[in-house]
């Protein structure tokens, strides 16, 4: 068993979900996280206030969370706000896109997704770390970072080294630390960059009127505005529901910076501007925060006896909200591939160059693609030709001719999902 050994850098919600599902398997893991580990009043401590994040998570990501029974603690937390409808709409245009509209009116609406705050999952696959059944085979070390790799061989793997000296030995090595990956660098990886030179504002604000289910984003000429569903949390919120939502405002970078300088109040009433009141005014604004946008992907996703996860791989534009989602579906394929390469080789194989060759073919070009797609629409909208009227046209007429097309549309959703 010792050469079917893994160690996982970063614990983050994608080495996590990897963790636990290789551990499911009954397959030797070490879980690495530089993050101190919390105890239960601490984790309650931090989920007692409202985040302004969430994370859109589809069908797909949410059936994974589940197989590793952490989607179950979730829904008994209540901390999430399934969402049945997308609407995308531009304000100086007459297209508009809504997805999900179309199931019987008489049953219950079929969901889409869920946004869910980032805590709220990380306490969910905490408490699934340290549970009986996966506790044989899974070891998480917290509270510690890794100073150095050495490659011993192919046969060997990595030799590790952690902030407190301690030295792990093993045959395949998971860099899930997120995007300044530190295993990504000491492998020589290189990364490709494209810096869109926007900057995101992130707040939750309560709005006169409800989300009804509705995930909302409208295509600005200064980038996007995304309207986001968020779970009711306090008695206030339970008693007037679905009146929260996290707000993702993209902006070129000067005037986002300038704007995140001035009061909640002039910010609130900006954004209710913004969004033309879709949803009203904008009664309560809370956590803002910036962070400034840039797509990236590892030129390659392996090494010998080394493969990148999540945004330690690649990291895409926030507009579909897809960036977790596409870390899921690598924890997915990746331990698919795994298992499959064990199994055929009669338990001898763990990680080898052919097994991981093969996950890098079946996510690299679709990362890229949703990468390079999500820049075109970037481009499409809030590019510097995106105001050129024969540009406004074509977009005009082309939201307007694709969302008169239902098959079309409920492919769209499909794919939204992830199933």
């Amino acid at each position: 068993m010792k050469n079917n050994h893994t160690l996982i850098i970063g614990g983050g919600i994608v080495g996590a979900t990897l963790a636990l599902k290789l551990a499911q398997h009954k397959m030797p893991v070490t879980l690495v996280d530089a993050c101190p580990a919390r105890d239960e009043s601490a984790w309650q401590a931090v989920l007692s206030k409202r985040d302004a994040r969430v994370y859109a998570l589809s069908l797909a990501s949410i059936n994974l969370l589940e197989d590793i029974g952490a989607w179950q603690h979730i829904t008994a937390s209540k901390r999430k706000a399934d969402y049945s409808q997308m609407q995308v709409w531009q304000l100086n245009g007459m297209g508009e896109l809504l997805f999900g509209d179309s199931h019987d009116q008489s049953a219950a609406p079929e969901i889409l997704g869920s946004m869910v705050e980032p805590a709220v999952i990380e306490h969910a696959l905490w408490q699934r770390l340290h549970k009986a059944d996966v506790s044989d085979y899974l070891t998480v070390i917290a509270g510690h970072k890794v100073v150095n790799m050495d490659w011993l061989g192919a046969q060997q793997g990595y030799r590790v080294t952690l902030d407190d000296g301690t030295a792990i030995d093993a045959r395949l090595l998971v860099g899930a630390d997120g995007r300044g990956s530190f295993v990504r660098q000491q492998a020589g990886i290189g990364l490709d960059t494209l810096d869109y030179n926007q900057t995101a504002i992130c707040c939750a604000i309560q709005t006169e009127k409800p989300h009804q289910a509705t995930a909302r984003q409208a295509m600005l000429p200064t980038g996007t505005l995304a309207l986001l569903p968020l779970a009711d949390i306090t008695d206030d919120d339970k008693a007037n529901p679905q009146h929260w939502q996290s707000i993702v405002w993209t902006l070129p970078r000067n005037q986002a910076l300038a704007l995140i300088e001035e009061d909640d109040r002039f910010i609130a009433d900006k954004l209710a501007a913004a969004s033309h009141y879709e949803l009203g005014a904008i009664k309560q604004i809370e956590s803002i925060a910036s962070f400034p946008l840039a797509a990236q992907q590892a030129k390659s996703y392996v090494a010998d006896n080394l493969v990148l996860i999540g945004d330690a791989a690649h990291g895409v534009h926030p507009l579909a909200g897809q960036g977790l989602n596409l870390g899921m579906l690598d924890v997915k394929v990746l331990c698919e591939q795994l298992m499959h390469d064990f199994t055929r080789s009669g338990g001898t194989l763990w990680g080898g160059n052919q097994t991981l060759r093969h996950y890098e073919r079946s996510r690299r070009p679709h990362n890229s693609l949703m990468m390079h797609s999500f820049s075109a629409l970037n481009w499409l909208f809030a590019g510097s030709l995106a105001q050129a009227r024969p540009v406004q046209q074509i977009r005009n007429e082309g939201m307007y001719r694709v969302g008169k097309i239902k098959p079309l549309m409920r492919l769209f959703a499909k794919q939204a999902s992830g199933v």
